[in-house]
């Protein structure tokens, strides 16, 4: 069967090549309808971009390594989900690969080792440091994402993210508001990559410093890593320690699955007894019974910010760059 070309749909819709290949490249204006007839058009002829000839072109592949630490996780489950979901908008395929949090992976991937020719490299990284990037080789534009990356922003670095400690200090705030005065922060951690821990308590503090509340360290839950295990364990450990508490502030929405498994399993009712508010707005806690609260983090303003930034002919200044997040009451 002789190959699909951009002709063919060009062709098939009615218009020129030139506005097919505009869609398939993301670039140009393209109306929404006829966009939509293109992409149609697209899938129905299983039109496949050529992308050895796009390279020889324009100088790009269409191609996106994504690079999380961990893909078991829900919030990076997710983010790899919806940010593929972005980039097919826009013609571009992600490859998508894991780390486990190993520096060597990490200094291999955001150097793009053992890719095919990329147009870009998203890397969530959790040991990376700056001399690592300072003796980075040319390799394809680098977005970092996640907490542990915001401080390693330098020259042909860009930094996509919320403002961590703005959210935090908003959930602590919207706890405050609902009347409870013994939050506990169930997410602190003492050692290990704990950029995230750190920036999620200073919001968490400076919530409760602003209400007038004592920042008691009795209700600091400490963990290793972020997941229900350690959301239970912590749980567990202020309530053997006989801590009083009337609401969480957990700083992922896995811990707040662990802490609710431990509340429920000893008979403490949410939210009458106890509010719980997570971080991440991951799908399972839309569904969860009892509901809590989450924050946001805007998953599709940074993929859309991520994908601006290397759809981009010129190269931005390194920057942090901003998406909003949102507080979720249920």
């Amino acid at each position: 069967m002789p190959r699909v070309t951009l002709a063919d749909v060009a062709e098939s819709v009615g218009v020129s090549a030139t506005t097919v290949s505009n869609v398939v490249n993301g670039t140009g204006w393209v109306s929404d309808g006829v966009r939509a007839r293109i992409l149609a058009a697209i899938d129905e002829l299983g039109y496949r971009p050529n992308l050895a000839a796009r390279q020889l072109r324009n100088g790009r592949s269409g191609l996106i390594a994504l690079v999380v630490p961990d893909l078991r996780e829900p919030y990076f489950a997710e983010f790899a989900s919806r940010f593929v979901a972005r980039a097919q908008r826009r013609s571009f395929t992600v490859l998508i690969a894991q780390t486990n949090g190993d520096r060597a992976a990490e200094r291999d991937m955001m150097s793009g080792v053992g890719l095919p020719a990329l147009d870009g490299i998203v890397l969530s990284p959790l040991q990376l440091t700056t001399d690592d990037l300072a003796g980075r080789s040319a390799a394809p534009p680098l977005i970092l994402i996640g907490e542990q990356a915001e401080a390693l922003v330098g020259p042909g670095v860009q930094h996509v993210g919320i403002d961590n400690v703005s959210a935090a200090a908003s959930a602590t705030a919207h706890l405050i508001a609902q009347g409870r005065r013994r939050i506990a922060a169930v997410g602190v951690q003492e050692s290990g990559p704990s950029a995230t821990s750190r920036l999620r308590f200073d919001g968490y503090r400076q919530a409760l410093e602003a209400a007038g509340l004592p920042v008691d360290p009795a209700l600091w839950a400490t963990v290793e890593h972020f997941n229900r295990a350690e959301g239970s364990r912590a749980l567990q450990r202020l309530i053997d320690d006989g801590v009083a508490f009337d609401a969480l502030f957990c700083f992922s929405d896995s811990l707040a699955l662990g802490a609710l498994y431990t509340l429920g399993s000893h008979g403490i009712a949410v939210p009458d007894r106890v509010a719980v508010m997570g971080f991440d707005g991951i799908e399972e806690g839309r569904f969860h019974i009892p509901a809590f609260s989450t924050v946001n983090p805007g998953v599709e303003e940074a993929a859309d910010t991520i994908l601006d930034l290397l759809g981009s002919r010129t190269s931005p200044p390194a920057a942090h760059h901003s998406v909003p997040y949102e507080i979720i009451a249920r």
